[in-house]
């Protein structure tokens, strides 16, 4: 791949309306979708959709989203950020991403995971306690269909499979797989076997102590004779104008759902220092063009990434014209300035 790639990652979080209610999911859909289509016209490479199954995000079906967004784009890369494979059938996955594929000239791409929460396992019939095996026999199965050929499979999770072709097949014969990770080093290494693409889900802390997996995703891919690609990064953060105006309107709705989803895990509620100091120190990449460019272009460096997505939708205290020009900004003035920083570092135009 040359050079560094960006993107922006969304999961369809419900917006502010003018009178400082939420959107509804309808409008929070349609607004993702104008996000995605000032994307492509300034020029960012990637955006990919999560998906969630609660109350605060709209988005459950990237693919559905990814679709529409094909017939309204040109050039922009479509991915899912991530695809919960373990909930879902690894046979529909590539059918529903190859059909993206197709209705975008080939600019689709799956990012495999477990999921941040689990709500899509009792949604679907899934036992928690197949948690582990889940994955790791779907991601062996999609691995396969991958191939686009015949596949005969066997495993203790859906039915078996025997000389099975599946349609439509993609115009370039392979789907584009990232695998997102966490922070689980036997994860790192099952992405490597299988030489897919490892994405790097960067929510919190020091990026830099990230930079085992890559060593460890690296050294795997030359120990199991499989493709090394530039890993991927994400983050969350929000662009404004000003330092100031991207930390008054991202922290409200970054607090709230903070707070909702620690109370489920037993977290303490987030106080100001805390976020403050993520701002400045850790993984939140909050402000104006230029302190997000230079956070983002340390980051980069530090991991030696060769693509960063920012997860720029806010959380739900945020309203529609507010996103858009945080990815007006992201796009044509954050991009620029990484790239310029990177160059003057030597980083950025390699081919790894």
């Amino acid at each position: 791949m040359n050079g560094i790639e960006f993107g922006i990652d969304s999961f369809g979080d419900l917006p502010q309306d003018d009178n400082g209610e939420a959107a509804s999911f309808a409008r929070a859909i349609r607004a993702t979708v104008d996000e995605a289509v000032l994307a492509d016209e300034i020029g960012i490479d990637v955006i990919a959709l999560g998906e969630h199954h609660r109350p605060e995000f709209a988005i459950s079906t990237p693919e559905t989203v990814l679709a529409g967004i094909a017939t309204r784009t040109n050039r922009i890369r479509l991915a899912s950020g991530v695809t919960v494979l373990s909930s879902d059938d690894p046979v529909r996955v590539f059918q529903r991403f190859a059909t993206v594929d197709a209705l975008s000239n080939g600019r689709a791409e799956v990012i495999l995971g477990r999921g941040s929460f689990t709500e899509s396992f009792p949604l679907f019939g899934y036992d928690l306690a197949d948690y582990d095996i889940l994955f790791e026999e779907k991601i062996d199965l999609f691995h396969k269909l991958l191939d686009e050929k015949p596949v005969t499979w066997e495993g203790t999770t859906r039915a078996a499979l025997v000389d099975a072709d599946v349609f439509p097949k993609t115009e370039s014969g392979r789907l584009t797989t990232w695998v997102g990770v966490g922070g689980s080093p036997q994860s790192v290494i099952r992405t490597a076997k299988y030489g897919f693409r490892l994405m790097l889900a960067i929510i919190g802390g020091s990026p830099e102590r990230f930079t085992p997996y890559v060593d460890l995703y690296r050294r795997a891919a030359a120990e199991l004779g499989t493709t090394e690609y530039p890993v991927g990064m994400h983050s969350p953060g929000f662009v404004a104008d000003t330092d100031e105006e991207a930390k008054r309107l991202f922290y409200p709705g970054y607090k709230e759902i903070r707070d909702r989803i620690g109370a489920l895990r037993g977290w303490q509620p987030l106080r100001r220092e805390e976020f403050d100091h993520e701002v400045e120190h850790g993984s939140l990449y909050v402000g104006s063009p230029e302190t997000v460019a230079r956070k983002m272009a340390s980051a980069i460096g530090a991991l030696d990434a060769g693509r960063f997505d920012l997860i720029y939708s806010a959380g739900g205290a945020v309203t529609a014209g507010a996103r858009l020009r945080a990815v007006e900004l992201y796009g044509s003035k954050v991009i620029p300035l990484v790239r310029d920083m990177l160059a003057d570092k030597g980083l950025e135009g390699r081919t790894r």
